[in-house]
């Protein structure tokens, strides 16, 4: 018999499931982008859209199709090693090393640091951070039910409030739009779609997708199809929402920098824009609502991280590592949340091919006998050109020059600049990993190899 979900169902599950990915980088991006995007705005939020809210549907998607029980027993599929490995790079890119840290800085940005002198910015984010993680700590080593209330409570809350700030600004803009700076001057689609990796919803859709499929179980959906089909319904409101947010942002970005100028981040653009249009008042009630919401996902990827590690090494307690990642992340908090997208880029340039291949190879595996042959090739080939490509990103964010880089670097970058298709945007892996994709599904249907898994 097979279980039907009411539409209520769906928008409440697809509601948990925004609440999930929406954190700082969902706020900071898209105005950041519309900042800089200028007159070129529309192009570079499609290409935004498309990896900021497109992949991360895809991603959920991806876990309801293949009936994995987590994302390392997905990975597993190309190599058992390569499953932990990858499963763990993942969790600790959205966990301590960069997403749990930037909710700080971010709630810093946004709620305190426009109101206070820019001498004291660095002490005030010191303290700040000692609070907010101190709290993230307590309440990930004492899980209550009030982490989900406040989430749930917040999920709504700051829904309304910014969809009230950016009507407002659509009917009363704040500004003209300004001419495009740097790259969005003359290719704002691809920049915009490289931008989008920077949100890591993608990376963390694969993490989530197996929450939503938990739900829709204990909702008595069993069947494996029954359990997709509700994965695209649910997962539609949640990208839905998200894409809704991303375009307003990124408009009321494009009408801010006229009267404030550009911000080094996207953080001052909400903040300003509340205080511009509501005053003191709104300016407040937005940090609250925010510092809230970046408290909540903070606190949920810290848990999320210490429970994963802790099955994979039992023998270190959970506490252990919700302790140390959470102080992890006070350090890494304290460098700026500049410097914090700055440094995510290089590891983003490398992760997010991978995992798209993943996503890729779980719809397309049932054509070629779930073969491990083609995960293998597929992988193999995006690793070898992302590798390079998070390593040029690298040197690049250090401050080295194209003429600085080592010998073998600038060899093998003129190599793949010259064969490789959108290499210079970061897109080089795409037609290759196609092409070995057919290429091993045409072996594997004439040898018929061992599946990668049964």
């Amino acid at each position: 018999m097979q279980k039907k979900l009411s539409f209520s169902s769906y928008l409440a599950i697809g509601v948990m499931l925004f609440a999930l990915f929406f954190g700082a980088g969902n706020l900071i991006f898209p105005a950041q982008l519309g900042q800089y995007a200028g007159d070129n705005l529309w192009p570079a939020t499609i290409g935004f859209l498309i990896t900021g809210a497109g992949l991360p549907l895809l991603g959920v998607l991806a876990m309801g199709f293949s009936g994995s029980r987590n994302l390392q027993e997905l990975a597993s599929r190309v190599h058992p090693i390569y499953g932990l490995l990858f499963t763990s790079i993942l969790y600790l890119t959205i966990g301590p090393f960069f997403a749990a840290p930037r909710t700080g800085a971010v709630a810093y940005e946004i709620g305190i640091a426009t109101s206070i002198p820019e001498e004291y910015t660095k002490i005030g984010l010191l303290l700040f951070t000692l609070i907010f993680f101190g709290i993230t700590l307590w309440l990930s080593l004492n899980p209550a039910k009030i982490v989900d209330r406040v989430g749930k409570l917040m999920s709504p809350i700051i829904i309304i409030l910014l969809l009230v700030l950016l009507v407002v600004a659509f009917l009363n803009p704040i500004g003209e739009f300004q001419s495009p700076v740097d790259a969005y001057a003359e290719g704002a689609f691809v920049k915009g779609l490289t931008e989008g990796y920077n949100t890591m919803d993608a990376l963390a859709s694969l993490v989530f997708g197996i929450i939503v499929i938990k739900v829709l179980r204990s909702y008595g959906v069993r069947n494996k199809m029954q359990i997709f089909s509700a994965t695209v319904k649910t997962g539609v409101v949640a990208s839905g929402i998200l894409a809704l947010i991303y375009v307003g942002i990124a408009y009321l970005g494009a009408t801010t920098a006229e009267k404030f100028g550009l911000f080094e981040t996207g953080g001052p653009v909400l903040s300003e824009a509340a205080s511009y249009y509501f005053g003191t008042i709104g300016t407040v009630l937005l940090a609250v609502v925010i510092i809230l919401a970046c408290l909540t996902t903070s606190i949920g990827l810290i848990t999320a991280c210490g429970e994963y590690f802790n099955t994979i090494i039992p023998k270190v307690g959970y506490k252990t590592f919700v302790t140390g990642f959470t102080v992890f992340c006070f350090i890494v908090s304290n460098f700026g949340l500049a410097n914090i997208i700055t440094y995510s880029i290089p590891v983003l340039m490398l992760l997010y091919p991978l995992a798209v291949v993943l996503m890729l190879l779980t719809f397309t595996s049932p054509l070629f006998g779930h073969a491990r042959i083609v995960y293998v090739g597929a992988t193999a080939t995006a690793l070898l050109i992302s590798l390079f490509d998070g390593i040029k990103t690298l040197y690049s964010t250090l401050g080295y020059e194209k003429t600085e880089w080592p010998s073998y670097l600038k060899s093998i970058d003129s190599f793949y600049s010259s064969i490789l298709p959108f290499y210079s945007d970061g897109l080089g892996w795409i037609l290759p990993v196609l092409v070995v994709m057919i290429f091993t599904a045409l072996i594997a249907l004439i040898l018929k190899p061992a599946p990668a898994h049964r």
